[in-house]
């Protein structure tokens, strides 16, 4: 059984472990103060091309989410998202747990848009008998895949200006959206144009990691209080650094996620090509083919992967995932299995 189902089942890769390996009996300084640790950061604002971020390594992405948000927030503010937004759909309430509100807005294609954020502020103006529109939540690429352009995160950030709004991108699959083959957006670019973003390795080849970014470090200037206030500041801090300085020394986090994408973008073109209908327009390493039910069956004898959405009695959408180390040799057996149930 191979599992198509996420895109974080294998472990990490090999450069991360042997570097790991390598300097396991260094000792080192704890809680990020390592050399590796200071070396991953000044890499990374490099990578951005701005010096001034302030950037801290955490160790997951929902746990990234909770407290970004609840830091950044008052007690009678919200902050507004997608219904599809991964901390409205797969958190567990994590940010409700905090006191905040999400309030969420249908998006087909999974982008959040300045309409939608115009009308939100609007239907919020009754003070002090309704919460305050604080923050605006998206993530690239999108729970279904999708990316944003430039141009829509130009709009959503002027947008966010206009209306006070705070704008945080989730990263957790950044790495897919800036190698997918529409994308046209920088890590300098989406630095200039949010407030916070993260920088997620997680899902892109490392055991664990997620490199929070404070475009504007005064918005927020104790976060490394809150880090080890609620648990999230690692004592073995270099675990992190180490990971994020071996993906991004050389160009192994955009070769890995561009690799995702390819692997996605093998069975998405092999499955139009046999005539199957999308539920939507992905151009990551998240797709969502629309089977027939004898199809979804015989499929999962040999592979795993979500029933997404049923489209009618006979149909759903199924979303496939692969990652960074998807062999192409299964890839292949995929199509080849797909072929044969026509």
């Amino acid at each position: 059984m191979y599992n198509f189902k996420n895109d974080y089942s294998e472990g990490a890769h090999a450069n991360i472990l042997n570097k790991l390996l390598e300097t396991n009996l260094v000792q080192q300084l704890g809680y990020g103060d390592d050399e590796y640790t200071s070396a991953a950061k000044a890499l990374l604002k490099a990578k951005i091309d701005n010096p001034q971020v302030d950037i801290h390594f955490l160790s997951a992405g929902t746990q990234t989410n909770l407290l970004v948000i609840s830091c950044l927030l008052k007690s009678h503010e919200a902050v507004i998202s997608v219904q599809s937004g991964h901390i409205y759909a797969h958190e567990a309430g994590a940010i409700e747990a905090t006191g905040h509100r999400i309030i969420t807005v249908e998006s087909m294609d999974g982008k959040l848009r300045p309409g939608n954020i115009e009308q939100i502020v609007q239907q919020h103006t009754l003070r002090p008998h309704v919460v305050k529109p604080r923050l605006v939540y998206i993530s690239n690429s999108t729970e279904i895949g999708t990316i944003y352009q430039k141009a829509e995160l130009e709009a959503l950030s002027h947008c966010c200006k206009q209306y006070n709004l705070l704008l945080f991108l989730d990263g957790a699959r950044l790495g897919n959206a800036l190698t997918a083959t529409n994308n046209d957006l920088t890590l300098a670019e989406i630095s200039r144009l949010t407030d916070v973003f993260y920088i997620g390795a997680t899902k892109n080849g490392a055991l664990l990691g997620e490199a929070v970014v404070f475009n504007r470090p005064d918005i927020y200037p104790d976060f490394d209080y809150a880090l080890k206030q609620k648990g999230a500041l690692l004592a073995k801090g270099r675990l992190l650094g180490i990971q994020f300085l071996e993906l991004f020394k050389s160009n192994l986090y955009f070769e890995l996620a561009d690799h995702a994408n390819k692997m996605a973008m093998k069975i998405a073109d092999a499955t139009r090509e046999l005539g199957y209908d999308f539920l939507t327009h992905s151009t990551t390493n998240q797709i969502f083919p629309i089977f027939p039910r004898h199809t979804i069956n015989e499929l999962h004898k040999k592979y795993l992967f979500f029933e997404w959405k049923q489209v009618d009695e006979d149909h759903s959408a199924v979303r496939l995932l692969t990652s960074w180390a998807t062999p192409e040799k299964v890839v292949d057996e995929f199509i080849f299995d797909l072929k044969a149930l026509q």
